[in-house]
């Protein structure tokens, strides 16, 4: 419930701070538009040139607005998907070394209530899957091992939870920004009808228009694809993690069966 409420408040934090950017931006052109007494950016220490976050707010209300705000959309919600599942995966990276040695010891003393405990105290899904397995530690080591490979399959599904979602708005992305220059293709063309004559003016101005929703739909997908393989190098690191643990568990079960068979 915990990761629902962090994606839906990342959403909204970044969906209000954008478009309060944008609109901000908006009205500040228009306040340009309008005469206004020149200054000398030199006395003041401003810069004369536009920095690039003003560059890509002007783009953005030089397009296509439809097209362009659900790009947006597309952007906020898929950097929220990412967000979530980057904090959940640093979330579930513990130091597995030092888990495994204290787990071990433990069971040596024959503590395994300790060791159950340790698990329960410790986040992430090798915790999660030891406690599995050292729940079933008397009833042999083929049900250890079955317990162990079900445990391992839910949590790398909790994992890769999402994936798909982050998968599809970096295919959306793009095709929004195609359908969208494909659409004001159609609305210069309409113009040049309009005007009933071929002017380069209205030719290059139509097309400028169109091709920035390609752009911010292609930039758009480039950003998500960084992150999700970013995302996607994480998961691949702990579930490496996961299967050297789980190697370890079992090696702990195999010296807790001998030992205990010794003693008998």
């Amino acid at each position: 419930m915990k990761r629902y409420v962090l994606f839906l408040l990342t959403s909204l934090l970044l969906f209000t701070g954008f478009y309060g950017t944008v609109f901000a931006q908006e009205e500040i052109v228009e306040v340009e538009a309008a005469p206004v007494v020149t200054v000398a950016t030199e006395d003041v220490g401003i810069p004369s040139g536009e920095n690039w976050h003003t560059a890509i707010k002007a783009r953005f209300i030089e397009g296509n607005a439809f097209f362009m705000s659900f790009i947006a959309i597309v952007f906020i919600i898929g950097l929220a998907f990412c967000f979530e599942r980057i904090i959940y995966l640093n979330l579930s990276e513990i130091d597995t070394n030092k888990f495994v040695r204290s787990i071990s010891d433990a069971v040596e003393a024959d503590n395994i209530e300790k060791a159950l405990a340790i698990c329960e105290e410790t986040r992430g899904p090798v915790a999660s899957i030891y406690y599995e397995g050292l729940s079933r530690i008397d009833e042999g080591i083929e049900v250890v091992e079955k317990s162990v490979i079900a445990a391992g399959g839910v949590q790398t599904g909790w994992l890769e939870k999402g994936l798909s979602w982050i998968s599809l708005f970096i295919a959306i992305a793009p095709s929004l920004g195609f359908l969208g220059t494909v659409i004001g293709m159609i609305q210069a063309f309409e113009d040049i009808q309009s005007a009933e004559e071929m002017n380069a003016a209205i030719v290059a101005g139509g097309m400028k228009i169109a091709l920035i929703t390609t752009v911010g739909g292609l930039i758009v997908g480039l950003i998500l694809q960084i992150f999700y393989n970013y995302i996607l190098s994480k998961i691949e690191n702990i579930l490496n993690k996961m299967e050297d643990a789980t190697l370890s568990l079992l090696d702990i079960v195999v010296r807790y069966q001998v030992n205990k068979k010794g003693k008998k």
